[in-house]
């Protein structure tokens, strides 16, 4: 990961207060209420929301993100909701933070990142080596444009499918495949337009 991609986001964060909705991802909420609370990373985790939800529900959670401006304040974002003991948040490059691994749920929510490049799925292989036995590692993505106006310099992106992402992450036979799935998905915009978009869907355990 280049320093051109921390510049970036460093400057679509500081564009204004808040860029994402603060609410948990609908993948992420579907997935993990249906498990016992445990260890939890959040990769690319922005401002917050997924990691403040799930030590909302019990999880002790690590946040990393690129932007240290995006951790500042998902920091402040659990303090707000009471969780701040459980949770801890970290500014580093993804292509080489690592940790002592052992986590119950690896997730990386639409940890996509245009017009510049990130080694994406390096860092999901150097994820699930961070999932503990019986864990689990969900990667949630964008299978098509997230809203109907992209900017010319993102009308070239490629969105990755649900079989190219687990494909990428190089799996062996300790791993058993959960989900790999497209999910259709309507937003509203800004002007309160509806825009149908899909999701990809990757979901895996490790053996235990």
């Amino acid at each position: 990961m280049t320093s051109d991609a921390r510049t970036w986001w460093e400057t679509r964060y500081a564009e204004r207060d808040g860029i994402w909705s603060g609410r948990v991802n609908a993948v992420l909420e579907s997935v993990a209420a249906s498990l016992p609370p445990g260890r939890a990373l959040d990769l690319g985790c922005g401002e917050g929301g997924d990691a403040v939800w799930l030590a909302e529900h019990g999880w002790t959670v690590t946040g990393v993100d690129l932007s240290a401006t995006a951790v500042d304040r998902a920091a402040a974002a659990a303090s707000r909701a009471g969780v701040g003991e459980r949770t801890r948040f970290v500014a580093a490059d993804l292509a080489t933070w690592t940790d002592d691994g052992g986590q119950d749920l690896v997730t990386a929510s639409f940890l996509q990142s245009w017009p510049v490049e990130i080694p994406r799925a390096e860092i999901l292989r150097r994820a699930a080596t961070l999932v503990a036995a019986g864990g689990r590692l969900l990667v949630t993505a964008h299978a098509a444009p997230p809203h109907g106006d992209l900017p010319e310099e993102m009308q070239s992106y490629r969105f990755p499918s649900p079989g190219e992402d687990l494909a990428a992450l190089r799996l062996d036979d300790a791993w058993e495949v959960l989900e790999a799935s497209e999910r259709p998905r309507v937003t509203t915009t800004p002007d309160g337009h509806e825009h149908r978009t899909v999701d990809s869907v990757v979901l895996v355990r490790r053996r235990g």
